[in-house]
């Protein structure tokens, strides 16, 4: 977003109108990149996170091939316009105003799971719970951890997911990305520099195009008890019945954030509509038509209190986009 001055020199009508038209003149040349039904003007963000808040964004583009992807992130880059690259948006909050440039969302088209002998060839937009069920059906086991995380085979590789003493670094064997140069390039495992909630693709802005993941051969009976096993302990433990964008804080070192969060007493601590989830305190939920403002200062205050009682500070797990 620009930050502009305008001279007073000028006229303020033809100033406006300059601006509108270089914003049509950039919507036209997206348009063209995709088909019609892959192309939305303002479309609202809270449609397209877990959280279900915040405002629209400028273009919101389903692309289904890396060549679209390529030509959206040329025209970016050539027009100096933000983008953003969107999964099912289950680790995101999206502020009130919402989004001044281009969402590209690839969940929806890019979601191709491939059984390849003990491995998978994922495509960045599949779900992990639907490519945790496809190892199941092929009967292999070292996906179980993730089949509840609510995210993207994308996102995942770029914040090393993980829940239940697993990772995706344990996993992943290789992921082929796309450069904001429009380079396409394969990573493997031990070049991906896989860390807590990070990665070289994070570091450098890379687009997750695929990933193959390496498994091994189980019993189908017992990986399928295991994610039963996992799925029950995530419906008892957490706020899946509240709007969230899942765990909101990172775990200190030596810490884990939701106790903390709870003896500080901030147990179902509200503002507004967004609340400290009772159920476990690691979970910020969206009660009762939460705003994304409301969600930020609970998250602000949470950091604060927490500080101020520990002297530990708490980092967001959570991504965001747009102006606070």
């Amino acid at each position: 977003m620009c930050n502009c001055q305008r001279d007073p020199s000028k006229d303020p009508a033809t100033e406006n109108e300059k601006v509108n038209n270089l914003r049509e003149e950039i919507i036209k040349r997206l348009e063209q990149t995709v088909e019609s039904d892959q192309f939305l003007r303002e479309e609202p963000m809270k449609k397209h996170i877990t959280f279900r808040v915040g405002g629209p964004a400028a273009c919101f583009l389903t692309p289904s091939t890396k060549e679209q992807i390529r030509e959206i992130l040329h025209i970016c880059q050539e027009e100096k316009t933000p983008y953003f690259i969107l999964g099912n948006g289950s680790n995101l909050l999206v502020s009130d105003q919402g989004f001044d440039g281009v969402v590209l969302q690839v969940y929806k088209n890019m979601n191709q799971v491939t059984v390849e002998g003990e491995h998978l060839r994922v495509q960045a937009g599949a779900l992990l719970s639907a490519t945790a069920r496809k190892a199941l059906e092929a009967g292999l086991t070292g996906m179980e951890f993730a089949a509840g995380i609510p995210g993207t085979m994308g996102g995942a590789a770029v914040m090393n997911a993980g829940a239940y003493g697993g990772e995706m670094k344990d996993i992943l064997e290789s992921v082929t990305v796309l450069t904001p140069e429009g380079e396409q390039k394969e990573l493997k495992n031990e070049e991906l520099q896989l860390g807590y909630r990070t990665s070289v693709v994070k570091e450098k802005g890379y687009i997750v195009l695929e990933a193959v993941l390496s498994l091994k051969k189980g019993d189908p009976e017992a990986i399928k008890s295991r994610m039963d096993e996992l799925k029950e302990q995530r419906v008892t433990k957490q706020p899946l019945e509240y709007p969230s964008a899942g765990s909101t804080f990172k775990r200190p070192e030596g810490y884990f954030a939701g106790k903390l969060i709870q003896d500080a007493g901030l147990r179902g601590y509200q503002v507004g509509g967004a609340q400290v989830s009772e159920k476990h305190c690691g979970f910020v939920i969206n009660k009762e038509n939460a705003t994304a403002k409301d969600v930020v200062d609970l998250i602000h205050d949470v950091q604060r209190i927490v500080y101020e009682k520990f002297q530990v500070q708490l980092e967001t797990e959570v991504k965001f986009l747009g102006e606070f």
